[in-house]
C-alpha cells in the first residue's frame, strides 16, 4: 500500500467546540459588544507594549484562511525609534503630495470629516508599527516558489484577524496606507520582486486625550448592510 503524502493526509477535527444555542447567543452578544467598542484612533500613548503580545497577535493573524493555504503574507513588527522616525519622515513626504492635490477633490472632501492631514506623529509615538506585506509567490514551505492565489483577499482577511486580535487584548489600532508605499519595502528590507507593502498598522494604547470623530461613529443600519434569505 502506498504511504499517503502530506497533500493526501486528512486528520479528524478534534478541537472544534460546539455549544448550545443559549451559550452561542450569549457569546455572539458579548463579542458584538466588545467589537462595538473598537475605534480607530489617531492619538497614541508612548506606553510600551510587550513584544510577546505583538508576536501572539501576529500569530493569530497568520492563522487566517488563505488561497490554497499558501499564507501569502509577511509581517514586520517595528519598535525601534530610529526606524519609526524614518517611516514617519517618508510617509509624511508622500502624504504631503496626497493632501496637496494628488488625491483629488472628491477624495479630500470625503476625508474632511475625519480632520486628517499630512502630519502623522503617531508613527513615532505609538510603541509598535506592523507592516503587512503580500507575496506573489511562495507556498506552504519556506523554500517553495509557487504562485500564490487570492493574495489580496487572503492578506485582507489576515489583516482583519490582526486588527480584531489587537482589540481583543486591549490595544488600539490605526490602518495607514500612504501611497506609494514602496519606501516601506526598503526600510523593512523587503525590497524585492515578490513582497509588496499591503498596509501599515499602528498599534498601542490610546492617548489620554484621544478622540473619535463623530463621522466615524455613524454606522449603517443592519437592514442596509445585510439581506437575509430565509424560509
Amino acid at each position: 500500500m502506498t504511504e499517503p503524502t502530506m497533500t493526501d493526509q486528512h486528520f479528524p477535527l478534534t478541537d472544534f467546540e460546539q455549544v448550545d444555542g443559549d451559550i452561542m447567543q450569549q457569546r455572539a452578544a458579548a463579542h458584538l459588544a466588545l467589537m462595538q467598542r473598537r475605534h480607530t484612533v489617531r492619538s497614541f500613548s508612548a506606553e510600551p507594549v510587550p513584544q510577546q503580545v505583538i508576536e501572539q497577535v501576529i500569530q493569530i493573524a497568520a492563522g487566517a484562511p488563505s488561497g490554497a493555504n499558501h499564507q501569502p503574507w509577511h509581517f514586520v513588527a517595528i519598535s525601534d525609534p530610529k526606524v519609526k522616525q524614518q517611516i514617519r519622515q517618508e510617509a509624511e513626504l508622500q502624504e504631503a503630495g496626497f493632501y496637496g492635490g494628488r488625491a483629488g477633490e472628491e477624495w479630500l472632501q470625503a476625508l474632511k470629516p475625519l480632520a486628517t492631514d499630512a502630519h502623522k506623529p503617531y508613527l513615532e509615538t505609538a510603541p509598535w508599527l506592523i507592516v503587512i506585506f503580500s507575496q506573489k509567490r511562495g507556498g506552504i514551505d519556506n523554500n517553495d516558489n509557487d504562485t500564490n492565489y487570492y493574495v489580496h483577499e487572503s492578506v485582507g482577511i489576515a489583516t482583519g484577524f490582526l486588527i480584531q486580535a489587537c482589540h481583543q487584548v486591549g490595544l488600539a489600532t490605526l490602518t495607514h496606507t500612504p501611497k506609494p508605499m514602496s519606501f516601506l519595502s526598503k526600510i523593512c528590507n523587503r525590497d524585492n520582486d515578490n513582497d509588496r507593502p499591503y498596509m501599515l498598522l499602528v498599534v498601542g494604547y490610546p492617548a489620554a486625550d484621544a478622540t473619535i470623530p463623530a463621522h466615524a461613529l455613524k454606522k449603517k443600519p443592519f437592514a442596509t448592510i445585510c439581506t437575509l434569505l430565509t424560509e
